[in-house]
């Protein structure tokens, strides 16, 4: 059997910490906390589950720091995990699994990571990435903020999950480290543009989002996945400025990159000929986006509720707008398998079986 140094780097994570190593200490051969200045019972906490606690001066960058904590492992593999992750029950199992039956001659096994999960346990983003990795093979992070390893070798993908079950939301620190790469006039990889545009998105820099989602796009080099979402969330800023028409040329430039329709543009699409309340194109979208279910092999971002519940519930309304209460409340229903207490979802069932003579049950 393999042996695993699980390596982490935390600050201030008292809240969470106990529950990260709770789900995984049993599972590791040793647990190695590299502390970056807590002034919390961080490191209290950490010494409750080893004695191979060390610290490293914040350098700004956390490529640095997760360099830093690989360093210190001495088993064959390196398990790394953030202290708001957390493996559930069903994870736990497959890794024992995977553990016990693992061939030596792996370089890495990828593993889903479950970035978010709504209140009715439906995982809301997800994506794969390379999580444990053979010690000898000494990889590297790259990236100052949003990193990366450098991979290669013999690779397999399990389909055990990391779940992702953050308290809250540093808001602009990643993108405080972001603006100081530009002050500082260091190198922009395409994958910074599409992360330095994410991060200007999600803190309301619509436009300044809109130029580096575009300079990412035009890039001749760059992942084509990344691209995908550029356009994507390019449309997302632009709807949030009020252009509609470009959204939809965004949108539509998805296809570009990603060569067959992805459920993510589907629904965006759908709901923008909704909005104009064109039914029917709405309905055409809603409907291709249940039927294309994401690749388990994928390793960029996927986002479920544009396969599930979200189209259902869109076509719940667009049928209701075309009269048609039947497919309304057909699609309502596949819709509420997922969201059971859904406020939304219990109104429309209400409504639609009232019309329909049918007993609310």
């Amino acid at each position: 059997m393999i042996t695993i140094s699980l390596c982490m780097i935390v600050k201030n994570e008292e809240e969470v910490l106990e529950r990260c190593l709770e789900s995984v200490a049993d599972l590791v051969d040793e647990i190695n906390i590299i502390d970056t200045g807590s002034t919390d019972k961080t490191v209290e906490i950490a010494k409750k589950y080893t004695d191979r606690v060390f610290f490293f001066q914040w350098t700004g960058k956390f490529k640095d720091a997760r360099n830093e904590s690989f360093k210190y492992a001495t088993k064959d593999y390196i398990f790394y995990l953030d202290a708001d992750d957390v493996l559930l029950e069903s994870d736990r199992k497959k890794f024992a699994k995977l553990k016990a039956s693992l061939h030596p001659d792996v370089d890495a096994v990828s593993m889903f990571y479950h970035a978010g999960v709504d209140e009715y346990n439906n995982v809301t983003l997800k994506y794969r990435r390379n999580r444990l990795l053979k010690t000898s093979k000494q990889f590297v992070w790259k990236g100052d903020c949003h990193n990366y390893l450098e991979v290669s070798g013999n690779i397999i993908n399990s389909d055990i999950a990391v779940t992702h079950k953050k308290n809250g939301h540093s808001v602009g620190r990643n993108l405080s480290i972001y603006e100081k790469k530009i002050a500082n006039g260091d190198e922009f990889v395409p994958r910074d543009y599409f992360y330095y545009a994410n991060e200007l998105r999600e803190n309301g820099h619509y436009e300044k989002a809109i130029l580096n989602y575009t300079i990412h796009i035009d890039h001749t080099n760059g992942w084509i996945e990344d691209k995908v979402y550029s356009c994507l969330f390019r449309a997302d800023c632009y709807n949030m400025i009020g252009k509609s028409e470009k959204a939809l040329a965004s949108m539509f430039e998805s296809f570009n990159f990603s060569k067959k329709p992805r459920a993510e543009a589907c629904c965006r699409i759908g709901y923008h000929f909704q909005k104009k309340r064109e039914f029917e194109a709405a309905v055409y979208w809603y409907d291709a986006a249940t039927n294309l279910k994401p690749d388990p092999n994928q390793w960029s971002f996927s986002y479920p509720a544009y396969s599930t519940w979200y189209p259902h519930l869109q076509l719940c309304v667009c049928y209701y707008n075309l009269q048609d209460l039947k497919k309304s409340y057909e699609h309502n229903e596949k819709a509420r398998k997922y969201r059971p207490q859904d406020e939304r979802i219990l109104f429309n069932k209400k409504l639609i079986a009232e019309k329909l003579g049918l007993n609310n049950g």
